[in-house]
């Protein structure tokens, strides 16, 4: 239903997005060929998602696990095997990328603090409660990290629904590491 633009075809301001995500990526992922059917939803995706990873206080491995716990919980087909593989590029630990993927707890317990603050605040719809916000204190985390996490699901909000609404196909790239939700295997 949905067109995988080109930069040839594509809406003209989209075009220099696009060539962004070449520039960044060494190709166009299929969720921004189809992003880029609306410019601005495209330019708000690429903001967030590069805010989050070059602004924030958090690790590489502290933004995966945001992104990829926001992909677990929002069940995504694509994003997924998009975030494993950039795990896996940079040599992330094996075993933290495991139990994302399967929903399982994290082996270090300060990255499971964080993911249980961002499943807490996708699950609560933000209305975490200061309990869970003092348990991710706790676990060494700011105020200003709490409000971070923000930013990285700001962007997976636009990515898994993207996903979502448009069943977008795998890139080949991705595809050794298709994934299908433990819930529905």
């Amino acid at each position: 239903m949905f067109t995988y633009y080109e930069p040839d075809n594509a809406p003209e301001k989209s075009k220099a997005l696009m060539e962004a995500s070449q520039a960044n990526f060494g190709m166009i992922p299929n969720l921004h060929k189809i992003l880029a059917e609306a410019p601005a939803t495209y330019e708000a995706y690429n903001q967030t998602f590069s805010l989050f990873m070059r602004s924030t206080s958090l690790s590489p491995v502290e933004q995966q696990v945001v992104f990829m716990t926001s992909n677990y919980e929002n069940n995504c087909h694509y994003c997924v095997p998009g975030h494993t593989w950039m795990m896996k590029a940079a040599k992330m630990p094996e075993d933290v990328i495991e139990a994302l993927r399967e929903g399982t707890t994290l082996p270090d317990p300060k990255l499971e603090a964080l993911h249980q603050y961002t499943k807490g605040l996708l699950d609560k719809r933000g209305h975490i409660g200061d309990d869970a916000l003092n348990a991710f204190l706790s676990a060494g985390y700011t105020k200003q990290q709490a409000l971070e996490v923000l930013t990285g699901l700001a962007a997976k909000l636009i990515s898994n629904f993207t996903n979502a609404i448009t069943h977008t196909a795998v890139d080949d790239a991705m595809k050794p590491f298709a994934w299908t939700h433990p819930s529905e295997r």
